[in-house]
C-alpha cells in the first residue's frame, strides 16, 4: 500500500459519490455525468478550504499593517539585501503572518490534483479498479465523452484513440487555454485590487513574478493531463474567481483599489438611499440682512481761517453755531 493511497480511495469515493447523484438526472455512461462528478469534487475541496482562505485573508490584512515598518526596514537595510530579508522575515515570524500565503490555497489543492490525475490515468484510462470506483464504473468511466472527447484522455495521448485524436487535441487546448487564463485572472486580480502598496514590497513582488509562472507551468505541463484534470482545475479556478472577487468587492484591504471603489459605491448607495426615501436635501436658510451699522463721521479740523471766521481771501464768515432743541435750552 502506498502512501498516497488513502488519498486516491477518497478521491474516488467523492467521485463515485457525486456519480451516483448526477446519475438520478443524466445517463450514467454519459461524458457529462462524469464531468459533473468532476466538478462536485471541486465543491467538496474547495468548502474543506474556506478556512485556509479565512486565514490567507488574514494574512495579507496583516501584511498592510505591517507596510510602515517593511518600508522603514528597506529604508535601514537598503545597503543590505541578506540583512534586509532577514529582519523582514523575523518581522513577519513575530506577526504570524506570510507573505506567501495567498500560494497555500494552490498548494494545498496539488496532492487532490495529482490523486485525480492518478485515478483518471491508472484508473480510468489503464482500465484499473481504485476502492470505490469498481470495475464496472472504471469501464463506464472509460467511454465516457465530451465533445467526442474521452474524459481521461490526454493531448500528447491523444493518437492512441484513434479517430477520436483530433476532438482530444481539440477539447484539451480550448481546456488548457481557459485554465491557464483563468489562473492568470485570479492571481492578477489579487495583486491588482486587494493588496495596497505591493510594489514596496520586495516578497510581494515574488509573488508578482508567480502571477505568470503558474499560468506559464499549467499551460506547460497541460498537455499530459487528462481532459477530467483539465477540467477539474478549470472549475477550481472558476471558483476561485469568484470567491475572492465577492471578498476583495465587499471586504477590500484599506488603501487598495478595491477599498477606493467600495468607498465610491458606499457614497452612491448612501445618495440613492436619501432620494429614493424622499428626504430633501439639507437647504441653508437665508438670513434677513441685518440692520446698516451706522457709521460716525468724525469731525474735521477746520483750517484757522475758518475757525476764525474768515475764510482765506473771502468776506468774513459767521461760524456755524450748531441748533438746539428745547431741552437743550440754558434756563
Amino acid at each position: 500500500m502506498g502512501l498516497l493511497d488513502p488519498l486516491y480511495w477518497i478521491v474516488a469515493w467523492v467521485l463515485v459519490t457525486w456519480h451516483s447523484f448526477w446519475s438520478l438526472i443524466l445517463p450514467p455512461a454519459s461524458g457529462w455525468t462524469w464531468a459533473l462528478s468532476i466538478v462536485g469534487l471541486v465543491i467538496v475541496v474547495r468548502i474543506l478550504l474556506i478556512p485556509l482562505f479565512v486565514k490567507q485573508i488574514k494574512a495579507q490584512r496583516a501584511l498592510q499593517i505591517l507596510q510602515p515598518e517593511i518600508k522603514a526596514l528597506q529604508k535601514r537595510y537598503k545597503d543590505d539585501r541578506q540583512k534586509q530579508s532577514e529582519e523582514m522575515m523575523k518581522l513577519y515570524r513575530e506577526n504570524g503572518t506570510n507573505p506567501f500565503s495567498s500560494c497555500l490555497p494552490i498548494l494545498l489543492q496539488m496532492p487532490i490534483f495529482f490523486a485525480l490525475f492518478h485515478v483518471l490515468r491508472f484508473g480510468v484510462a489503464e482500465d484499473n479498479p481504485i476502492g470505490p470506483l469498481t470495475q464496472s464504473l472504471v469501464d463506464q468511466a472509460s467511454e465516457a465523452t465530451i465533445f467526442g472527447a474521452p474524459i481521461a484522455a490526454s493531448f500528447l495521448g491523444a493518437d492512441g484513440y484513434g479517430s477520436a485524436a483530433t476532438n482530444i487535441k481539440i477539447v484539451s487546448l480550448v481546456l488548457i487555454a481557459l485554465m491557464t487564463l483563468t489562473t492568470f485572472i485570479t492571481q492578477k486580480q489579487l495583486l491588482v485590487k486587494g493588496i495596497s502598496n505591493a510594489d514596496s514590497n520586495p516578497f510581494l513582488q515574488q509573488q508578482k513574478l508567480l502571477v505568470y509562472v503558474f499560468p506559464l507551468m499549467f499551460a506547460v505541463f497541460g498537455i499530459n493531463f487528462p481532459i477530467g484534470v483539465l477540467i477539474y482545475w478549470l472549475t477550481t479556478n472558476v471558483w476561485s474567481m469568484g470567491q475572492q472577487y465577492y471578498v476583495i468587492r465587499n471586504n477590500p484591504a484599506p488603501g487598495s483599489q478595491a477599498f477606493a471603489e467600495w468607498e465610491e459605491r458606499q457614497a452612491k448607495k448612501a445618495a440613492k438611499k436619501a432620494e429614493q426615501s424622499g428626504e430633501a436635501p439639507t437647504i441653508v436658510e437665508e438670513l434677513p440682512d441685518p440692520e446698516p451699522k451706522v457709521v460716525r463721521n468724525q469731525p474735521k479740523r477746520k483750517p484757522r481761517s475758518q475757525r476764525k471766521g474768515r475764510a482765506p481771501g473771502g468776506p468774513e464768515t459767521t461760524p456755524d453755531v450748531p441748533e438746539t432743541t428745547p431741552d437743550q435750552e440754558t434756563p
